[in-house]
């Protein structure tokens, strides 16, 4: 954090009564058992939990203050607010507008954590960079990575997510960015949203916040992408694509090698520059191009973009390659599942030699397109030339009708980890996939080879 805070600064910003001394502040934090001498606790409320009660326990480590909701019996000084939340989130506007960093927010669909990661990735050889942690991107996740800026910062790459409406907007309005990217609107989280037009107006909430003399970074594939330049109003808007030469960044000479990387020539306003990628798949090739145009954007030279590129590596969960036991090859691809993305991977898995399974688990918040959703991914994986398809979970068994002869339903984990271990063998490569919910990580580790072998 910059400098001291009082709990009078943040009253003001969130409307809160100081109880007790202004004491000034170093540092806030959520997490009681986090607390270092002269931090103040924030006790956030959700559906299990209430930070309230856990006040005297910040205290014994060192709280000084605390942000709290309803009256508690403590010594620490206090602020009472409605929403601790909303404080949070206040706290973290405080922040912000002390820092000089450019802050770059990214949001959308599909690619998002991979993007933030590359965005990174190149900004840290152009200066300081605050990236967001893990998949810390959402309403609590977004003000606590903005609490962590210094005044060393000179970039701050802050990815956000949501799964209904007005979650961007909460968190980019305290992120403000300079720059906004919106990698793409697919149907994912269709649930939360009511369709695909809700989801592109909930994406483009990150433009609203953005300042008005920023830059947004859009892309030009994406079939609602004039909705979102309307809506740029004043803003500069630049464009990115796969491989169309009418956008300001493009990328050409594609070409995906035996191990299922990439190599292309990324094409940009100031100049070319050949690009050999790390990561899986023809889909990371537009998830580069986009990194390379927020980073130029924000002050990158093509050698940073080179360099910050090439050095990523695959997000664990993320389409990443492992060695599997039986000396089988897996594709860890765990992390989530939406349409869009499982038919990114089933195209990375059919560039394989040998033969190829999709180990399916459910896709989540689909609403009522579900099982449509999941018969497409059936037919996609069938016509790719998938040999097997193995799937767990009641949507799935939509997969396993659409995509015919090959394909087998298990009623267990256990089973369906079973019949994997049983046909591993060194022609053999699974790709592992399903939403959060569908643990599929579990599998992938029973198939993972294990470090003694």
């Amino acid at each position: 954090m910059i400098g001291e805070y009082s709990l009078s600064d943040v009253a003001k910003e969130c409307e809160g009564i100081v109880i007790g001394s202004d004491v000034k502040i170093c540092r806030f934090s959520t997490d009681s058992r986090d607390m270092l001498e002269g931090d103040a606790f924030i006790a956030l409320k959700g559906k299990n939990f209430d930070g309230n009660d856990l006040v005297a326990e910040a205290a014994k480590k060192g709280a000084v203050a605390a942000v709290v909701t309803r009256k508690i019996d403590t010594n620490l000084p206090m602020l009472h607010v409605d929403d601790g939340l909303n404080a949070l989130a206040a706290v973290a506007r405080i922040t912000r507008a002390r820092s000089s960093a450019q802050i770059i927010g990214i949001t959308g669909s599909q690619g998002k954590t991979t993007v933030k990661e590359m965005t990174g990735s190149i900004l840290s050889q152009a200066g300081s960079t605050l990236i967001t942690p893990k998949n810390q991107n959402n309403t609590i996740g977004v003000p606590l990575t903005l609490l962590s800026l210094t005044d060393q910062h000179e970039f701050a790459v802050i990815e956000m997510g949501a799964d209904r409406h007005g979650e961007i907007k909460f968190s980019a309005s305290s992120a403000k960015p300079n720059i906004a990217l919106i990698t793409n609107a697919k149907e994912a989280h269709v649930e939360g949203f009511g369709s695909l037009t809700g989801i592109v107006e909930a994406k483009g909430e990150i433009i609203d916040a953005t300042d008005p003399i920023g830059r947004l970074v859009l892309n030009h594939d994406d079939p609602n992408v004039e909705t979102w330049v309307t809506r740029a109003k004043s803003r500069v808007v630049k464009k990115f694509s796969g491989q169309n030469p009418s956008a300001d960044y493009f990328a050409s000479d594609v070409s995906i090698g035996p191990k299922g990387t990439a190599e292309f020539i990324l094409n940009t306003p100031v100049g070319s520059q050949p690009i050999k990628l790390g990561l899986l798949g023809n889909h990371n090739v537009l998830n580069a191009v986009a990194s390379s145009a927020v980073a130029m954007e924000a002050g990158a030279s093509l050698m940073h973009v080179k360099t910050g590129l090439e050095s990523v590596k695959p997000v664990c969960g993320r389409l990443s390659l492992a060695s599997g036991i039986k000396q089988c090859k897996v594709l860890d691809d765990t992390y989530n599942a939406s349409p869009s993305s499982f038919k990114a991977a089933i195209d990375v898995l059919k560039l394989f030699h040998g033969e190829k399974v999709l180990v399916a688990g459910d896709m989540r918040e689909l609403g009522t397109k579900s099982e449509e959703f999941h018969g497409k991914i059936g037919e996609y994986a069938a016509n790719a030339g998938i040999e097997r398809l193995y799937s767990i979970g009641e949507k799935s068994r939509h997969m396993v009708r659409a995509f015919g002869s090959g394909a087998k339903h298990f009623s267990s984990r256990t089973q369906l980890i079973d019949e994997c271990r049983e046909i591993a063998s060194p022609n053999v490569v699974f790709l592992i996939k399903g939403s959060r919910g569908s643990r599929m990580e579990a599998v992938m580790k029973k198939l993972r080879k294990a470090k003694e072998d």
